[in-house]
């Protein structure tokens, strides 16, 4: 293969090159299998109906509901070397772009909305970032990425240090200890792999990250009955400064519980 017409230092590669290290932080892994049956005869229902949701639409509610109702200690970041809860519970979800690149969204009160009202408000941001328009993260990406090497790096710190260390935001360009959001969801299956975990990106000060697999059909035991099923493999990185696994646990029992009765995603939470 032609090496030559690969470009290698994308905008990602080289802000990544700057912000990571060698391992060594904290943090916690956990994974699933969730058996989304009646999620997946869910969105084929709302879809009939004339909503083009998908089951990344439905995860990202769950978790959203899960946060508020189930596991407020996930909804919380770390300032000034304190854990400190967020107002909202707002979704960061990975999008792909046009060239392959990998984008992302942020959804605000993710866990106040319908399904319906999540799936207009994704795929409209969605539509923005694939026609160019930017949101903080991106224009942060965009920006870093101009910066020489080992400037980045430099540049990097003094961010982190300034917004996450000290808890200092810049407002005019959407710049704070809590610019990503509550939690980042991603969908690897639609990419064609099974599984995987995901990073805790420095910059972002999520507590999790959650990424969804690939959907197959395995053989379950359901009332003590051999029958076929669609699993989801769903696996979590865990910022273990902020929480315990015992928080993950509570998580995906949570999301297995909706995941059984997805009809509870249209009632408008209080």
């Amino acid at each position: 293969m032609d090496n030559s017409s690969i470009e290698f230092n994308t905008d990602w590669r080289k802000v990544a090159s700057s912000i990571y290290r060698k391992p060594r932080d904290s943090k916690i892994y956990g994974s699933v299998e969730v058996d989304v049956t009646e999620l997946e005869n869910f969105v084929a229902k709302k879809r009939k109906a004339g909503i083009k949701t998908t089951l990344t639409h439905l995860m990202t509610l769950i978790v959203g509901r899960a946060f508020s109702e189930e596991v407020p200690e996930l909804n919380a970041y770390i300032r000034r070397g304190k854990v400190v809860g967020r107002k909202s519970v707002d979704a960061m979800v990975s999008v792909l772009l046009k060239g392959g690149e990998m984008g992302s969204v942020r959804i605000p009160d993710a866990d106040r909305l319908t399904v319906a009202e999540l799936t207009e408000s994704i795929t409209k941001k969605i539509n923005e970032s694939r026609s160019g328009k930017e949101n903080s993260a991106m224009q942060s990406k965009h920006m870093l990425s101009s910066v020489p090497w080992p400037f980045r790096s430099w540049l990097f710190n003094i961010y982190k240090v300034v917004t996450i260390d000290w808890g200092i935001s810049f407002p005019w360009v959407n710049l704070s200890s809590d610019s990503f959001g509550s939690y980042v969801i991603s969908n690897i299956g639609t990419l064609g792999l099974d599984s995987g975990f995901g990073a805790l990106l420095p910059s972002s000060n999520v507590s999790i990250v959650l990424i969804m697999g690939k959907v197959y059909k395995k053989p379950v035991v359901v009332n003590d009955e051999i029958v076929i099923r669609k699993i989801l493999n769903l696996s979590a990185t865990i910022d273990h400064r902020v929480v315990d696994g015992s928080h993950g646990g509570k998580l995906f029992r949570y999301i297995r519980k909706l995941a059984r009765q997805p009809e509870l995603l249209d009632i408008k939470p209080e």
